[in-house]
């Protein structure tokens, strides 16, 4: 049947409507024809040129009214300047795809918030047209990464991250004060930071202060080539996190041996070891009081751990190195292999620890990204596409602040 309906409610510019039906299955079709008024574009010179066939294309689109819609549209195949033949542009649907920009926009996002499989399910596609959709449309819409644009870089953030445990390892780079992710890499080498740093505008990499990172050697050995003059900081959840470690190593050693009694006081007690003391219930405080009153091991490495949180309280580099070395000294005092290792690799890289009291540079933004980055990781199972991994990682940092459900008009209020 005929129908009234401007074209410019249903957002399918350069098309007059001809005709709405519903069809046995439940689908509803919109059948347009090319608005003959509209100018025939060549799409490689943006000049006017002449139509050689009109073709019809069926592009899916956003559900109308509960159901399914398919819009089919006529589209000119024009004669460029250079003699070839082409199809004009169209804002309604990219070349080749069978869906239309709309539709497109919201898959990507839902895939920002369910995983590819849910998405499949709902909206009746496969799931490999789903991904595909996702990545060539983050790939088209995210902002470039370019370093050689940055400026203003006063602290940075380096940090690694796998797409699956032990593969695809990619080289993450973060603006420490703005809290943005500013570049992604592939692979965690001296290298692949070191190019990175090699495209930054010479003013920009004068003006870098400092870099957070862990305490592997790669990325050390990037800015001691390429910033000779910055500080690189250890932060401090790295710290704590291997002195866990080896208060996890030392108690299992002295649970292996204990006594029958001993070990059951062991049981269950492993958490209030590692948790902060602040953290802990009365009744948590209790048990743990019991234990370290009958273990002086265990007793000596709690009362080391808070002594050792206690340094980044101090308020200058000579005071906080001094401070390492003195907790150092006591650790070295004891008979516990694995609290001596630790020290040993305190000491080592106590210039990189003791730089927190210069810049009071953490790593929280980098950690806030490791989570959302795991999140993605977790709905992603099952992906080997590490450039689309790339791509999902880039789209967590930056803010979800429209909504995938309607058209980016001003009446929508942010």
């Amino acid at each position: 049947m005929s129908t009234s309906i401007p074209v410019n409610i249903l957002g399918i510019s350069g098309q007059v409507v001809n005709s709405i039906q519903q069809q046995n299955l439940g689908e509803i079709v919109i059948t347009c024809s090319r608005d003959k008024r509209t100018k025939v574009i060549d799409p490689v010179s943006k000049l006017k040129t002449s139509i050689n066939l009109y073709i019809h294309r069926t592009i899916k689109d956003l559900p109308l009214l509960g159901r399914p819609c398919l819009v089919k549209i006529e589209l000119a195949e024009v004669n460029t300047h250079d003699g070839y033949r082409l199809v004009e542009d169209n804002a309604f649907v990219d070349l080749g795809c069978r869906h239309s920009k709309r539709f497109c926009r919201l898959i990507s996002g839902l895939c920002r918030h369910m995983s590819i499989s849910a998405v499949s399910k709902h909206l009746g596609i496969r799931w490999e047209t789903i991904k595909n959709i996702d990545k060539r449309y983050l790939h088209e819409t995210l902002p470039a990464l370019d370093p050689s644009i940055l400026t203003n870089l006063k602290y940075i953030g380096v940090d690694e991250v796998a797409r699956a445990k032990g593969h695809d390892y990619m080289t993450l780079v973060y603006d420490m004060q703005e809290g943005h992710l500013i570049w992604v890499g592939t692979g965690r080498t001296a290298d692949v930071f070191s190019s990175f740093l090699k495209q930054l505008p010479k003013e920009t990499v004068l003006g870098i202060k400092a870099v957070a990172m862990d305490m592997g050697p790669s990325y050390q050995k990037s800015v001691r080539e390429n910033l000779p003059h910055a500080d690189v900081v250890f932060d401090r959840f790295h710290v704590m996190q291997n002195y866990s470690k080896a208060i996890s190593n030392q108690r299992r050693v002295e649970f292996r041996k204990a006594d029958i009694t001993g070990k059951k006081l062991f049981k269950g007690c492993h958490y209030l070891l590692l948790k902060n003391a602040d953290k802990l219930k009365p009744k948590h405080t209790t048990r743990l009081e019991n234990l370290l009153s009958n273990n002086s091991n265990l007793n000596t490495l709690y009362i080391l751990k808070e002594q050792l949180q206690e340094l980044w309280h101090l308020p200058t580099f000579d005071e906080m190195s001094d401070g390492i070395k003195a907790w150092c000294e006591l650790a070295y005092e004891t008979n516990m292999h694995y609290l001596k290792k630790f020290a040993d690799s305190l000491k080592k890289h106590s210039i990189g620890i003791a730089n927190y009291a210069k810049h009071k540079l953490t790593s929280a933004i980098i950690e806030a990204g490791n989570i959302a980055i795991g999140m993605i990781r977790k709905r992603a199972r099952g992906i080997q596409d590490t450039e689309y991994f790339k791509l999902k990682i880039r789209q967590s940092s930056l803010k979800d602040d429209s909504s995938m459900f309607y058209a980016q008009h001003p009446f929508l209020l942010t």
